[in-house]
Formats: structure tokens, sequence, C-alpha cells
């Protein structure tokens, strides 16, 4: 009895030196029992015939690329799951009123649901934690950078539209198993823009969503589709490329106002077409790239450039035509023909040398021009007096052949300004045509490009 009355008398120092050991919270405690037998492998039902439905929401952040090489989009959306794990529920009264906890993501069932258009994942943030309430209702928000293959559609570019889908579905489980909802309603979830950064390229049109099953091995499983919906904004490419090039086709216009025998025609024209070759090779990179179809904008450049090609083409035609020789105009009956019927009046070559294929015929080639019936009397009676030559008839002979040469300069001065007004008029109708092949040109573009972007 003294034994164990100093044992007790020794010993009740020593228990106040030991600390108490603290009581676990109560949501540690929570934790701990959820997650006690709790197997992440087994869909989180008490009757395996019930089906677990994942309502899903989704808000479009931005637009971060469009690929037509790769026909591909990037994008940042907000992404949330939500469904009911009926093995994890609890009463708060018994867990300190704890209604609501965080637990992690790999601890957890999660359904396999999973994007089809899914190409790859950018640079998503990693959050490892789901919520969950006490009537086990869990919620998983995810923030995610994803690239999608979407068939982009580039030809009425830069006044294009895209739609690409999100189509979200188990990758295993049939829709007797999992089944798939919109938390929100389908109007909101298309009107949805307060999140998306709408001060990029690209403009939210909206985001409808539409569900169906699909029928695969005899099996169904639920599908839901959310179709983004976006139209790029053009001003950019307006500014940058339309607009310049629409300036150097109105200057090669405007440069068939200069004469067409100052030389200097062709020389502008040549370094039109080769500064806008140059401004074409600048903004390469700056185009789409697609496999299959050219967009309407690489169309409209290589048009463009073909019509420059034209230009000089025409205007290099037309200065041939007024530098041809007299010998060659002489013997093209047509050019003769069109002088006679276009040309000035009464300041055109003789009749006999150019006016009709029957005059040509019977020219006689190795003269020049005919001469006037009182030329013909001075040479003759120059002839006569060459038999005794004195210094009167040396000065009448040389006052002869001053007029003759001044004669012949008057009659070529008059067929080069003849020929010169017909090659005009010529110029002035192959400018016409111009004109209406470029309008037409023009118009038809701004009409598709207009449908396209009011449409």
């Amino acid at each position: 009895m003294f034994l164990i009355w100093l044992t007790l008398l020794f010993s009740a120092p020593l228990a106040e030196g030991i600390p108490e050991k603290p009581k676990r919270s109560a949501l540690n405690q929570l934790t701990r029992t959820l997650l006690r037998k709790y197997d992440c492998g087994v869909r989180p039902v008490n009757n395996w015939t019930s089906i677990t439905t994942v309502y899903i929401d989704l808000l479009l952040q931005s637009v971060l690329e469009v690929d037509g090489k790769t026909q591909s989009i990037t994008t940042s959306i907000w992404y949330r799951q939500i469904w009911t794990d009926e093995f994890l529920v609890w009463d708060p009264e018994e867990f300190d009123g704890i209604n609501e906890i965080s637990l992690s993501s790999d601890a957890i069932w999660t359904p396999d649901v999973i994007i089809s258009e899914f190409v790859d994942e950018g640079k998503p943030l990693t959050i490892p934690y789901v919520y969950v309430n006490s009537s086990g209702m869990v919620k998983n928000y995810r923030p995610m950078q994803v690239v999608l293959a979407c068939s982009l559609e580039m030809y009425a570019f830069p006044f294009d539209k895209q739609n690409c889908s999100l189509t979200f579905r188990s990758w295993l489980h049939s829709v007797k198993e999992i089944d798939l909802a919109l938390w929100r309603s389908a109007e909101a979830i298309a009107n949805d823009k307060r999140k998306f950064m709408n001060d990029g390229e690209w403009e939210l049109l909206s985001i409808p969503s539409s569900y169906w099953l699909i029928h695969q091995d005899d099996t169904d499983y639920a599908q839901l589709q959310f179709n983004v919906l976006i139209r790029r904004r053009p001003l950019l490419y307006v500014v940058g490329l339309l607009i310049p090039s629409i300036f150097l086709m109105l200057v090669d216009v405007t440069s068939f106002s200069l004469p067409l025998d100052s030389g200097t025609r062709i020389v502008f024209k040549i370094s039109i077409l080769l500064g806008y070759t140059v401004f074409r090779v600048n903004l390469t990179d700056e185009l789409p790239h697609t496999a299959l179809r050219t967009p309407l904008i690489g169309v409209f450049f290589a048009v463009s450039m073909a019509m420059l090609m034209l230009s000089l083409t025409k205007s290099i035609l037309v200065v041939k035509l007024l530098h041809h020789s007299e010998a060659e105009v002489r013997q093209m009956s047509v050019s003769a023909c069109l002088l006679d019927k276009y040309g000035s009046v009464g300041h055109g070559f003789t009749e006999s040398a150019l006016t009709s294929t029957r005059t040509l015929d019977h020219i006689n080639l190795s003269a020049e021009y005919d001469m006037d019936a009182s030329l013909e009397e001075d040479l003759l009676s120059l002839n006569e007096i060459q038999e005794s030559p004195s210094g009167l008839d040396w000065l009448l002979q040389e006052l002869v052949t001053l007029r003759l040469a001044l004669s012949q300069e008057d009659s070529e001065s008059s067929a080069h300004a003849d020929w010169l007004a017909l090659c005009s008029k010529l110029d002035g109708f192959l400018f016409r045509f111009y004109l209406v092949v470029l309008i037409s040109y023009a118009g038809t573009l701004l009409t598709l490009w207009a449908s396209w972007s009011f449409a």
C-alpha cells in the first residue's frame, strides 16, 4: 500500500509535464471520414443502375490564334463540370457546421468527359482541387487553353466568319451510366460575353449549344456541342492591305494621262509594277495559308498584278505602233484605211500613198511621196536650164531644192501628226476597255465582300 502511494506521489508531477494530445480539427476529421473507404475508381452511385448526370458550363475568354494552314484554333475557356457524388455526403451539424470543403481531384472519382475536337493542350493553370458540398455536389472549375481542330473557311478573308465546335462526350461510359446536360440555359450561354476579351482581332457573335445521342457499337453516347461563332474585324487588313493596293491601281489608271510620245509612260508603269511587287512580297506573312483553296484576297492581289501587266502591255503596244517607220506604215493597208477614216481632214498623207489598198498596190515604192504639178514644172525647167548653167540658174536650182525639201518636211510632219492622232484614239479605246474590265472586277469583289461582311 505504501508503494502504491509513493508511485502515485512521484507520477503526478511527471503527468503534469506531458502536454495533452490535441484534438483533430473538424475539417481534418471530415476529410478523413469521407476518404477513409472511398474508391476513386468506382462510379459514385449506391445503385449501379442510377445515371450520373454531369452538368457542363462554358465561358469563352479569348481567341488566341486561328491557323488556316493547320485548320486549328487556339482558345482560352473557363470550363465547369458539376455532378453529384453519393459517397461524399455528410451532416454539417456533426462537423462544426462545415457545409463545403475542397478535396484533391486525384482522390475522388471524376467523369471521363473529353472534347472531341481536342488537338493539343496549351499552357493550362493546374488546379488540383474540387469543391464538394454536404449534399454530394462536386464542382470542378478549370480555366483551359486548348488547341481545337476546326474546319476554317478562309476564302472571304478578311471579312470571314468562323464556326468552331467544342463537343463534350464521355470516352467510355454510355448514356445509361453518364449523361450530359447544360448547367445554365442555352440562351444564357449563347449570349454570355461578359468574360470575352472583345478588344482583339475576333468578335464573339454567340455560342449556341445542342444535345444529341450518337450511336456507336450498339451503344448510345451522350454528346453536348457548343458552336463558337466568331467574326474577324477587317479594319487592320483593309488599311494595311487593300487600301495601298487600291491606291497603286488608281495611280496606274492616272498614268494613262501621260502623253504617248513623251517616253515616260512605260517607265512610270514599270515603276508602279515594281513597287506593287515589293509591297506584295513584304505582306506575304499577313495573308492566311490554306492547302485547298486560295483566299479571295490572294485572287485580288494576283488579278491586280495581272491588270498592271495588262496596262503595261497596252502602253507598249501603242508606243510601238506610234514609232513605226514610214516604210512599215506604207505596207500596212489596215493602218492606211484607219488613217483615212480617223485621221484629221486636210493634213493626211497623199491619197496615192496611204488612203486605199488600191493605190497601195500600184504605188511606186521607189518614190517617197507624189509632188505637186508646180514642183514638177520647176524640176522640168530646172533640167532644161542645167544644159547651160549660170549664176542665176544655180540660184534658181537651190530655191527649187529648198522648196522641195520644205514641202517634204511639211508632208512628213502632217503624216506624223495624223499617225499620232490615230494612236491616241487607239489608246483611248484600249483605256476605256481597261476601265470596263477594272470596274467590273472591283464591283464583283466589293459585292462578294459586302455580302459576307453583313451576312
